[in-house]
C-alpha cells in the first residue's frame, strides 16, 4: 500500500501542476455567478462557459469509456453528466459545482482579485478555486490515475450543477431525469467540504440546513427631512430592529423559534469536546476578527455544537441604507434586509418558512407595511460513519500519508444536494471531505485553494474509490 500510495501521489502532482492548475486558473477568470446573484445568466453565457472549460479539460484526460452530455430543463441552470464505465463491480456519484458567489474586488489584497489566478507558495488565489472549482477537477482525477495504473474501479457518474450557490433549487428536476443514467450508487462523494486544519483528511458527518429571505419595511412614500419627521414618523430600521428582536436574541445571538433547535445529546457534547481537543484554540484563531473581539463563547467544545448543531442569524445584505458618503438628512422610506439563517441538521426547512413569515408580518409595529419574503430553503445532512472497505482504505491512506488517520467533522454551511440525495439513497455511503480549511476564505476575499492538500487527496480518494470494486 505504502509503495502504491507514494506512486499515486507521484501521479496526482503531475496531473495537478501540468494539467489541473492551468485550466482552473481559466476558470477562475469565469466570473460565473450563480442564478440567484445573476438574474442575466443566461444571456451571459458564464455558467455554460464554464461547463465548456470543463469539458474540454475533462477530454485532454482520455478516460476509458467515458461518455459525457450537458442537459438543460426549460429555463434553469445546466447541469453536466459526465459517466465512465467500470472496470470493476459498484457505483458511484461525484458531485461538485461551477457557479460561484459574488465578490468585492477592492476588498482583496493588493496583487489579488477574484477573477485573477495567483499562485503564491502553497495557494492558488481566485473566487472559486476552493468553492468549488477544485472539486471536478479532483474526482476525475482520482479517476484518472486509477486508470493509468490498471486498478478496478466501479462505475462513475460525474453531476457537475451551476445552481449550488443559490441553494440548488434547479437540481431536484435534473435528479428525477437523471436517475436512470445515476443508477443506484454504492456511494456519493462530494468535495466541498474539508475541516479544522491542513494536517488530517477530514470526513463531514454533518453540515447545517439554510433558510433565507428579504425582510421589507416601508414607512413612507418619500423621504422626508429628519428635522420634520424625526420623533413623528417611527424610523424603518428602529421597526426592523424590533422585528429581529422576534427572532434573534441580540444580546446573546439566541434563536428565538423552537422549531429551529435540536437537542444536544450527550453524544454530541462529547463528539464535540473530542474535536476540540484536537483544534484548540486555532478554531477561533484561524478567523479574521479584529483584534479586541472576543468569541460567543470561551469554551472551545460549546462554540464547535454552536457553530454546527444550534440555529444562528445573519444579516447578509442590505437595500434602502445609501453609503455613509451621500446619505443626508433625511428619513428614509423603507428598509430591507437580506437574512441567512442556519438550521442544525434534522430540522425540516421547509415548514419554517411560513413561521418566519408569520412571526415578522404579524401585527407589525406602528402598522408599518412589512413583508418577508423567502427566496431559499435546504435541510442539513447527517450520515452515519463509514464503515468496511472504504473505511479502512481512507484510513489506510490517510495514515500512510499524513501520518495521522482520518477525522470527522462537521459543517456549519450547506451543501443541499446531501440532502437530497441522502433522501432518495439512504443505504448509500457517503463521503463528504475536500481541501478546504484554515484561512481559505471560501466566498470571501483572497479566497484560496490550498494546492498540496488538494494533491493529497487525490490519491487518497483514489484509494477510496477503487474500495468500493474490493
Amino acid at each position: 500500500m505504502e509503495h502504491d500510495l507514494d506512486r499515486l501521489l507521484t501521479m496526482s502532482d503531475d496531473i495537478w501542476e501540468n494539467s489541473i492548475i492551468p485550466s482552473l486558473s481559466e476558470f477562475i477568470s469565469i466570473k460565473a455567478l450563480s442564478p440567484l446573484f445573476e438574474p442575466e445568466w443566461r444571456r451571459l453565457g458564464e455558467l455554460d462557459a464554464t461547463i465548456d472549460l470543463f469539458c474540454k479539460w475533462v477530454e485532454t484526460q482520455n478516460l476509458n469509456g467515458m461518455t459525457y452530455s450537458v442537459h438543460r430543463i426549460e429555463d434553469r441552470s445546466p447541469v453536466l453528466l459526465i459517466t465512465v464505465e467500470g472496470t470493476g463491480p459498484g457505483e458511484i456519484v461525484f458531485y461538485s459545482h461551477l457557479d460561484k458567489q459574488p465578490s468585492k474586488p477592492e476588498l482583496w489584497s493588493e496583487g489579488l482579485g477574484p477573477l485573477k489566478a495567483v499562485r503564491r507558495g502553497p495557494w492558488l488565489f481566485g473566487r472559486g478555486s476552493i468553492d468549488d472549482g477544485y472539486g471536478g477537477y479532483l474526482c476525475v482525477a482520482s479517476l484518472k490515475i486509477l486508470q493509468n495504473s490498471n486498478i478496478p474501479h466501479p462505475k462513475c457518474s460525474f453531476l457537475i450543477e451551476t445552481c449550488e450557490e443559490s441553494g440548488s433549487y434547479d437540481l431536484p428536476p435534473y435528479l428525477e431525469a437523471l436517475k436512470e443514467d445515476l443508477g443506484e450508487p454504492d456511494m456519493i462523494v462530494v468535495m466541498d467540504s474539508g475541516g479544522p486544519d491542513y494536517d488530517h483528511i477530514w470526513i463531514t458527518e454533518a453540515l447545517r440546513g439554510l433558510i433565507s429571505g428579504t425582510l421589507s419595511i416601508k414607512v413612507s412614500h418619500e423621504g422626508i427631512h429628519s428635522g420634520t419627521s424625526g420623533g413623528s414618523i417611527p424610523s424603518s430600521f428602529r421597526i426592523a430592529r424590533a422585528l429581529l428582536d422576534r427572532v434573534e436574541d441580540s444580546k446573546t445571538g439566541q434563536i428565538l423559534i423552537p422549531e429551529m433547535h435540536v437537542d444536544i445529546s450527550d453524544d454530541l457534547r462529547s463528539k464535540a469536546e473530542s474535536l476540540a481537543n484536537v483544534v484548540g484554540d486555532s478554531l477561533w484563531q484561524q478567523l479574521p476578527t479584529v483584534d479586541t473581539l472576543l468569541p460567543v463563547s470561551d469554551n472551545t467544545a460549546d462554540m464547535i455544537l454552536g457553530m454546527n448543531w444550534q440555529p444562528s442569524l445573519c444579516v447578509i445584505g442590505a437595500d434602502g441604507l445609501p453609503s455613509v458618503q451621500t446619505a443626508g438628512n433625511v428619513l428614509r422610506t423603507n428598509t430591507d434586509l437580506k437574512l441567512s439563517f442556519r438550521i442544525p441538521p434534522g430540522v425540516d426547512a421547509g415548514p419554517l418558512e411560513p413561521i418566519l413569515k408569520q412571526i415578522l408580518e404579524e401585527n407589525p409595529p406602528y402598522g408599518a407595511e412589512v413583508s418577508f419574503s423567502p427566496d431559499s430553503s435546504a435541510n442539513g445532512f447527517h450520515s452515519p460513519p463509514l464503515d468496511g472497505e472504504v473505511k479502512r482504505a481512507i484510513t489506510e491512506a490517510s495514515t500512510l500519508l499524513t501520518g495521522r488517520p482520518p477525522l470527522a467533522t462537521w459543517i456549519g454551511g450547506t451543501i443541499p444536494f446531501m440532502a437530497m440525495m441522502q433522501s432518495r439513497y439512504p443505504n448509500a455511503k457517503f463521503l463528504c471531505t475536500g481541501a478546504s480549511g484554515p484561512g481559505n476564505n471560501a466566498h470571501g476575499p483572497d479566497e484560496k485553494l490550498h494546492i498540496p492538500t488538494a494533491k493529497r487527496l487525490t490519491a487518497v480518494l483514489a484509494t477510496t474509490v477503487a474500495a468500493i470494486s474490493r
